[in-house]
């Protein structure tokens, strides 16, 4: 290439970049700090509502986003969801090249038009479009522009202006106009620690939103994260006129409009039910009775069809059809309850691993669930009804330690669930071990699981014996040549509490080093987990659920072994929790390990990060002490 060729190149590639320095669609306008940690960034979006009666509302986006690699590309946003209360005015895209180049355009027929439901729905009017693209290369650009109205507008959209991890914000704007005479609430959380300005009382704007990079142990993304939420104080629901000044009014209207009508069982079910509750001797064994009978007779599946989003099925339908989801489920056995004379509360909730709580301050259409809440010696017992296996009462892991809102004939209020505390959610191991000179050993080991622990092992009952030999294989992958001999499991669903009672063997655990064996006396419970490093933390951690674990095994040692040195008794103490680990000799050839850890729940600063990592680190260390035997 000519030097002169090469010179008029680089002013022809110049002249493009600098011709669109002010484009939002030239991915190398970008800065540096909007980049970092960021698969995607949001160069320009707005988000304008216009309120014209409280059952009508038109919404306007615009939106371009740059996808920096293949994580980013599920950021692009270019999509729209609908059913047959939105009427779609516009929806369409164009794709750019990296300097800003229109690389295709997208008319609304060209984008997929799918169910945006899972397959866990038997029927559902709930759809979708989105932009089905490919890129050949990154970065590029996707522009999105759309338009509806909709006569639903219980669920107002809500601003969320840094969207979750790995995105950032060069540009967000949200307006409302309410010309409808509807009063209008809002609520902001977080802003004060982001560039967000209040144009006006409806009217906000973000500016250069960094990217959020996902930590071990952050709190939910809505605790830190900016967001705003709206709700009118009148509003439709697919034809359902609701008020809302308050929970105990929105409560209201869900009890005696929304909920209206959907209870009535037919004669023949409450004989039944009432036949089996008879010799009863208490209400709490009377409701476990219709658990039982709920769980016995119905399975879970999504019903999504006009208002069925948000509306039960009829009672008298789901005991017809023998299923539901769980708006019916929960309703179904809050009709059964009450067929025996015992009050019970329908109940919407935020189910999720990560707790996250309906926002007692601000009432509006809220939570992704729903349960049971049944009053009982002046508190709450709180049934998920979508599980056919679930014990009664137990909410663990999905459901527990957050503020829900029951729903009551006086209106909504809320409520906090089931808080399992560490000191219950246990687990305890002991086993009998059996060693001989080769490092080979048989065991007997039992695991008693109960609180939050339980609902790590009860899955295993539904799997072929097979696919258990796998799990405890992978389990205990540490042990070479392992050999599950039996297993053998009790779910007691009274006290909750899980049993696995193994037979195992292993030809080669001791490792031999000339005439000695050398062996890690915690067998079954090594932990090998150390929390990332961060060279600096930037978000706070929680331990949303602690726990405690204890072991015991006792070891007999071959006739042809003797002790030559154990490790020195261990224990550390520190916020997040204590950890106990000796070894101590019973008699000439019994040794036993005892081994006790306790993780505290609680919410801790991020400068707190790097005491908890030591805390991890040192476990996994003295979790691998070892033990020498002589021959």
């Amino acid at each position: 290439m000519s030097h002169k060729l090469a010179l008029n190149l680089f002013f022809l590639l110049f002249s493009v970049i600098g011709t669109s320095q002010s484009s939002k669609t030239n991915a190398f306008t970008i800065s540096s700090e909007l980049k970092e940690h960021a698969n995607a960034v949001i160069r320009h979006q707005s988000l304008e509502i216009e309120i014209k009666d409280y059952n009508k509302m038109i919404v306007t986006e615009h939106r371009i986003v740059t996808v920096l690699n293949e994580y980013g590309i599920k950021k692009t946003g270019a999509y729209l969801g609908y059913d047959d209360a939105v009427n779609i005015k516009e929806v369409k895209a164009i794709v750019y090249d990296a300097l800003g180049e229109e690389i295709k355009s997208f008319k609304e027929k060209e984008f997929k038009d799918v169910s945006s439901i899972s397959g866990g729905t038997l029927f559902s009017d709930n759809r979708e479009k989105y932009l089905s693209y490919t890129p050949s290369s990154y970065p590029y650009t996707v522009e999105f522009e759309a338009q509806y109205v909709t006569s639903t507008t219980a669920f107002m959209p809500r601003w969320i202006p840094i969207e979750g991890y790995f995105i950032s914000t060069e540009f967000s704007s949200f307006k409302v106009v309410n010309s409808s005479g509807v009063i209008l609430k809002k609520k902001t959380s977080n802003f004060e620690n982001y560039n967000i300005t209040e144009v006006s009382d409806f009217h906000f704007e973000a500016n250069n939103l960094k990217a959020i990079k996902a930590e071990a142990f952050a709190p939910d993304f809505s605790v830190f994260a900016p967001e705003l939420k709206l709700a009118l104080q009148e509003f439709d629901m697919k034809g359902v006129k609701g008020t809302n000044t308050s929970w105990q009014s929105f409560g209201k209207w869900v009890d005696t409009d929304l909920n209206k009508d959907t209870e009535v069982l037919p004669e023949n079910v409450i004989t039944e039910i009432t036949k089996l509750t008879s010799a009863a001797s208490s209400d709490i064994e009377k409701a476990k009775i219709v658990y039982k009978y709920m769980q016995d007779k119905t399975r879970y599946i999504s019903v999504q069809v006009g208002i069925g989003g948000w509306k039960p099925m009829l009672a008298s339908d789901v005991d017809k059809l023998s299923y539901g989801d769980c708006k019916a489920l929960s309703n179904y056995t809050k009709a059964l309850l009450k067929a025996v004379g015992i009050d019970s509360y329908y109940t919407l909730i935020y189910g999720k691993r990560d707790i996250e709580s309906i926002d007692k301050a601000f009432s509006s259409q809220q939570g992704n669930h729903a349960i049971l809440a049944m009053p009982y010696q002046d508190n709450y017992v709180f049934l998920e009804c979508t599980s056919q296996t679930t014990p009664f009462g137990y909410i663990a892991n999905f459901t527990d330690d957050r503020d829900a809102l029951i729903i009551t004939p006086e209106g909504g209020k809320i409520v906090h669930t089931t808080v399992y505390n560490t000191e219950g959610n246990t687990q305890k191991s002991q086993a009998s071990i059996t060693l001989d000179e080769t490092g080979a050993f048989t065991a007997k080991l039992e695991i008693a699981s109960k609180g939050t622990q339980y609902n790590k092992y009860k899955s295993l009952e539904d799997k072929e014996d097979k696919d258990k030999t796998l799990y405890y294989k992978n389990k205990y992958d540490n042990i070479n040549n392992l050999e599950i001999v039996s297993m053998r499991f009790n779910n007691n669903k009274d006290n909750i509490v899980y049993t696995e009672n193994l037979k195992l063997k292993a030809s080669k655990y001791g490792s031999r080093a000339g005439n000695r064996i050398l062996l890690i006396p915690n067998v079954f419970n090594k932990n090998t987990y150390i929390p990332p490093r961060y060279q600096e933390r930037t978000l706070p951690f929680e331990i949303d659920r602690g726990f405690v674990d204890e072991d015991e095994y006792i070891f007999t040692l071959s006739n042809t072994l003797t002790v030559e040195a154990l490790f020195d008794a261990v224990s550390l103490t520190s916020k997040f929790g204590e950890y106990n680990a000796k070894i101590e000799k019973l008699t000439d050839n019994q040794l036993k390990y005892t081994r006790k850890l306790t993780l505290n729940k609680g919410k801790y600063t991020k400068e707190d990060y790097k005491a908890f990592r030591k805390f991890y680190s040192n476990i996994v260390k003295h979790d691998k002490s070892k033990i020498a035997l002589k021959k």
